[in-house]
Order: structure tokens, then C-alpha cells, then sequence
């Protein structure tokens, strides 16, 4: 669909999207689905973004293949039948390759293309209201009717700390894209991209794995019994966690860019706090991700370039005169979740296509409010973690009064599952409404649990109700049974 100035150096489109990730792809679409509006959207990389080819997709496919053989190690009759005691690297390899497409992201443009959304290659600036200057082949400076929408997300962030930066570690692009498997590795971080990452990277061969936490557990943000069955896994597994620790320096002679996934050059030596030196072939950083906002032209607008863009329930960047600026996904600093960020563009794209059309915003699809205490995640490690809502503390800490459940996740379901299927789940219950503010689930393949949380969550289902709500037997989901039993007098 072309813009009615196409082929000038002003293009005119009804709605501009900077970012080409699922956060607004999904922008785009929802706000001009079923209408003659137009949509530009701009992509100085890969439309399909971080979660396509270097996040979510590439690592749930390097993780996948052990939890199936792990799986099937652990199933008489089947168990007889396995030799195999690791992957086949290079097959989980290609594998990967497939579902990130090799990087090459025409189906995603064609997608576009058919939803009526003209793809744009550059880099974009804001240079004023409803303004958006783009570099590239041809530069253009477009103009939006409606709405701007930022959608860069979120980039690693390197930690500046002596010669680590000069040493050119990996980041998660590097980890999830791997194309060389180093026999040592020296990790960063505590978080879940560290955690999902040391648990592929042990799988596919690293010998002599190392993780620096500079905390004094594993993901600080899940209940504590979860994190420390995943630190309890890593310890089974011979992954050398050390907690309270930070890197003090390192040194790499012959650091060079050989690009994504390959090893960036000889042997590293790193200093660490704790007094120890580790000598590694490559170190991965993952110690955060900050928002993708450095050269957006923000200053223009009085907001801080590189930090979060904070919005409001509309989505609408607070802190900028009218409507017409909108932020979704990692860079509005909410939930940074690729299922989030999709969710709010949802919302967003609505609400450009409801002001658009002139209708009023008295309806709940046109807030985004589930990014407000009932966030579902799944964390890919051994065990699994599932979760939506507050933990315990986080729960108290928000001034809430609430008591929790919990079970060992032993049902008949999970028994024929598997025969080492274990784990652990807890609810936690609001006293004054009797409604789940959050539930945790940490165990063998438990990723599909979460969702019925969620609901109950978000329904703000009373636990009375919940005993009618009957789990199949046998199923792993007679676990809920169990939690509600917990409270029988």
C-alpha cells in the first residue's frame, strides 16, 4: 500500500512504526486492519526483530532438543533404547538455522506486504511531531496523520568494567546464534537469559562452564524455591556458580571480530573479586538489556535519549504534548516480554484505530493493564519455570495480605509423564478477596501450567469458584486439585 506522496521526499503515511520486532509488527497491523489506512514501518536490521533471530525462537530451539532426550532417558522402555548422552550439536544446530531462517527475513516483509504494511530499511530519528526523518538508500522524511510508535526494544548491555569490552565477549546474540562451541566459558550474570543460556551451552558440549553472579541467588524475581532447584541442577550438572562475584578485569590479546557466534579470538584470563583467575575460551555477557532509545531523536522532545519511554495505560509516551507518540514493548520499560510487548501493541494499535475512526475509549481492550501485576513468563531451564503475578514477597512488599499454597507437584498425571517428573507449586492467595495475585510452578515440563493461572489471575476467580474448575485425570493439572486441598479444613 503506498502513501499518497509516494516517490517525494515527504511521505505521508496514517501511522509510522519505528521497529520491526513482533511489538510492532503487531502495532502496525492492529491499527490499520480492516481500514484503507496506511502503515510504514521502519527496520534498520531484520523485520521480525531481537525474538525471530536472536532470542526467543533461536533459544527455545537449542533448548528443546535436551529436554526431549532428557525426556526420554527417563522413560522405561524407552530409556533401553537411547545410547546417546548429548545432542548432536550440529544437527540442533542447523535445527536452529530453520526456524530463524538463516537471518534472511523476506517472509517476514512478505507478511507485511500482504497486510498492507510498506517495510522501510534505514535508520529512524523523531525530528519533530508526527515527523520521522529515515536514512538510507534514499532519505526520507515522512509524516504520520495519527501515530508514531516506538518499537526499537532492547539491546545487551556490556558492562564497562577494564578490558572487557576490548576482550569483544559474546552476547546473547552470540550465545543463540553459535556457530563454534568453546570448550570454556566464563558466564555473566544470574538472570534468565544466563540461566537459559548455561543450560544450552552445557548441553551442547561445553566442558568447563563458569557463571559469575554478582547477586546471592539465581533469578532474584522467581520464588526463591524454583531458583534454587535451577542453582541445584547446575551444581548436578558440574556448572561452576559462583555467587557474589564480579569480574575485575580481563585480558584478551588477540581479541578479533569474527563475527556472530564464532570465538572472538584466543584465550581469555579473567580476574574475578573473589581473589581467582579463570582462563576461558570465550565469555558470555549476559547482565542485562537497556532500552533501544539512544538515536531516536528524543532530546527533541524533552525525553532522556537511551532510558525507558514511560506510557500510560493508552500506551501514549507520557511527558509529550497530544496523542500522537506511543511506545510498546521493551523500550516502554513495563514487561520486558516478547509476549507483552505483542500484547501491548495489540492495545495500542486499537487505540490508534479507535481515535482514528473517532470512537471514544470506554472499553477495557483499549488499556493495557495486564502488565500490572499479571505477567506470565516461562523460564526454559532444568527444571522449567512458570509463572504469573506476584511472588510471596513482591506481593507483600506491595502492601497485599496473602498466604500461599503449596504442593509437590506428585500426581497421577505427572507419574505416567515421566518417570522423573518432579517439582514444585505454589499459589498466592489474597486474604481479602480470595483471589490468586500470583502462582509459580517449577518442575519437568510445567510451561503449560501458567496459563491456567494466568486466567484465574486475571478473572480474578475466587478460589470457591476454582473447586469447580475439574482438572482431567490423569493430568499434570491435578495439581491444582491439590493446592485447593491444602486449605480444606
Amino acid at each position: 500500500m503506498s502513501p499518497d506522496t509516494a516517490g517525494s521526499d515527504h511521505d505521508v503515511f496514517d501511522v509510522i512504526v519505528i521497529g520491526g520486532g513482533p511489538a510492532g509488527e503487531n502495532a502496525a497491523h492492529y491499527a490499520i486492519n480492516g481500514s484503507d489506512r496506511t502503515a510504514a514501518l521502519i527496520e534498520h536490521e531484520l523485520v521480525g526483530g531481537e525474538c525471530s533471530y536472536w532470542a526467543c525462537m533461536p533459544s527455545k530451539a537449542l533448548l528443546r532438543p535436551g529436554q526431549i532426550l532428557a525426556a526420554a532417558r527417563h522413560m522405561h522402555g524407552v530409556e533401553q533404547k537411547i545410547n546417546a548422552h548429548g545432542v548432536d550439536a550440529a544437527a540442533v544446530l542447523a535445527r536452529r538455522d530453520e526456524f530463524t531462517h538463516r537471518r534472511d527475513d523476506s517472509s517476514q516483509v512478505l507478511w507485511a506486504d500482504s497486510v498492507g504494511i510498506d517495510v522501510l530499511r534505514g535508520h529512524a530519528r523523531i525530528t519533530g511531531e508526527c515527523t520521522v526523518a529515515v536514512d538510507g538508500d534514499r532519505p526520507r522524511t515522512l509524516r504520520a496523520r495519527h501515530a508514531v510508535v516506538l518499537a526499537t526494544g532492547s539491546v545487551a548491555a556490556v558492562p564497562d568494567i577494564p578490558g572487557l569490552r576490548a576482550a569483544l565477549p559474546w552476547t546473547s546474540r552470540d550465545a543463540t546464534n553459535l556457530v563454534e562451541i568453546p570448550r570454556r566459558v566464563l558466564l555473566v550474570g544470574g538472570g534468565v537469559v544466563a540461566c537459559e543460556a548455561a543450560t544450552w551451552l552445557r548441553q551442547l558440549g561445553v566442558e568447563e562452564l563458569t557463571v559469575a553472579v554478582r547477586g546471592s541467588r539465581l533469578l532474584p524475581r522467581v520464588e526463591p524455591f524454583a531458583a534454587a532447584a535451577v542453582a541445584d541442577t547446575f551444581g548436578r550438572h558440574a556448572v561452576d556458580v559462583r555467587f557474589g562475584t564480579e569480574i575485575s578485569r580481563v585480558t584478551r590479546e588477540d581479541a578479533r571480530d569474527t563475527g556472530i557466534g564464532r570465538i572472538h579470538g584466543g584465550p581469555a584470563t579473567v580476574q574475578l573479586d573473589d581473589g581467582t583467575t579463570v582462563e576461558v575460551d570465550e565469555i558470555v555477557v549476559a547482565a542485562g538489556r537497556r532500552p533501544a532509545t539512544t538515536d531516536l531523536g528524543l532530546d527533541v522532545l524533552g525525553l532522556d535519549p537511551g532510558a525507558a519511554t514511560p506510557v500510560d495505560d493508552h500506551l501514549n509516551v507520557t511527558g509529550v504534548d497530544g496523542t500522537w507518540l506511543y511506545a510498546v514493548g521493551d523500550v516502554a520499560g513495563r514487561a520486558a516480554l516478547t509476549h507483552m510487548g505483542k500484547y501491548q501493541a495489540r492495545v495500542c494499535g486499537d487505540v490508534i484505530a479507535a481515535r482514528a475512526e473517532g470512537r471514544d475509549l470506554d472499553h477495557p481492550r483499549y488499556r493495557a493493564t495486564a502488565d500490572h501485576g499479571q505477567v506470565p513468563q516461562v523460564i526454559f531451564t532444568e527444571p522449567e519455570i512458570a509463572s504469573v503475578g506476584h511472588t510471596a514477597a513482591s506481593a507483600r512488599d506491595a502492601g497485599l495480605d496473602v498466604e500461599t499454597l503449596e504442593v509437590e507437584l506428585a500426581v497421577a498425571g505427572s507419574a505416567l509423564a515421566r518417570d522423573d517428573f518432579a517439582g514444585h507449586a505454589a499459589l498466592v492467595v489474597d486474604r481479602a478477596t480470595d483471589t490468586l495475585v500470583g502462582a509459580t510452578f517449577a518442575g519437568t515440563e510445567v510451561a503449560e501450567l501458567v496459563h491456567a493461572a494466568t486466567v484465574a489471575l486475571v478473572g480474578k476467580v475466587p478460589l470457591d469458584t476454582l473447586w469447580h474448575a475439574v482438572p482431567s485425570y490423569p493430568t499434570v493439572s491435578e495439581v491444582w486439585l491439590r493446592l485447593l486441598e491444602t486449605r480444606r479444613p
